[in-house]
């Protein structure tokens, strides 16, 4: 069944697990996902980055997903990941996502507050959850211009409070695209958050970066939402490869995809019992 962040995230937020919100780049992907959270009866959340809408489109995205969400027996949000431009956000609104991130972390505080506040209004009256982004959370390749600036408890505040959104994305020495856990998380940054943000769920993205026993202890806190790709794709990408390497007088996509698919599914259940 469809549902927004508000439907899944407080609870979560406000107890000892949290919500994986897994980066799909295709069909397959999101069917083993799904199939994964049908499986261990957990609610999930469908995301789709830049490179997918840059790719797909937003309508198209959402087709696949929402068909995706509507059909399964457990609860799936579709979200808009990381979206820096207002007219998409409005776009994956009318075309069906039930959730949207409006990143404006490379903004001033003001300039940041002021637009996800817009956003905020049109998405709520179209019964739509918005996540937002204080600090700026770092990439390891393929955003070169993202800063990387931990998050501000002061800000946050402003921000959680100021903004009118309902999940808040924090930078507290995780990255994007990692491939090996490597961030260093900063927990009296996350105490002096949580000291002031004590109504919105927390997001942490870069969750493949992140120790197995650092995510245990995070999913105890107000984070609620951690996002996941690069670890899929490594599933994806590395079964697929020795697989077709296995099989070199074989062509068939479908075939492949199949036999790919099951790895995938593995590692979402793996997270989803991890962040249980």
């Amino acid at each position: 069944m469809l549902v927004t962040l508000n439907e899944i995230l407080p609870d979560a937020a406000n107890s000892n697990y949290a919500i994986p919100c897994c980066n799909v780049f295709g069909y397959e992907e999101g069917r083993a996902i799904v199939e994964a959270a049908e499986a261990l009866k957990s609610p999930i959340i469908l995301a789709a980055n830049k490179d997918m809408v840059d790719f797909m489109g937003v309508e198209m995205l959402a087709k696949m997903l929402v068909s995706l969400a509507t059909s399964s027996s457990t609860k799936v949000c579709v979200h808009l990941d990381h979206t820096y431009e207002e007219d998409i956000v409005f776009r994956a609104m009318h075309h069906g996502f039930s959730s949207v991130m409006f990143d404006g972390s490379q903004l001033s505080l003001e300039e940041n507050i002021q637009r996800t506040k817009q956003v905020a209004q049109v998405a709520h009256s179209l019964g739509v959850s918005v996540e937002g982004e204080i600090g700026s959370v770092a990439y390891k390749e393929g955003r070169d211009h993202i800063k990387s600036i931990n998050t501000s408890p002061e800000d946050a505040y402003r921000y959680a409070t100021e903004s009118g959104l309902d999940a808040m994305a924090i930078a507290i020495g995780n990255v994007h695209r990692l491939t090996t856990p490597d961030s260093v998380i900063d927990y009296n940054l996350l105490a002096s958050i949580t000291d002031k943000v004590t109504d919105v769920p927390l997001v942490i993205h870069g969750t493949t970066g992140i120790k197995d026993e650092d995510i245990l202890r995070l999913k105890t806190t107000r984070v609620s939402k951690f996002n996941i790709g690069t670890s899929l794709r490594m599933a994806m990408g590395s079964n697929l490869r020795r697989l077709m390497n296995e099989e070199p007088d074989k062509f068939d996509k479908m075939y492949f995809m199949q036999k790919a698919m099951p790895f995938v599914r593995a590692e979402a259940e793996r997270i989803i019992q991890l962040l249980r």
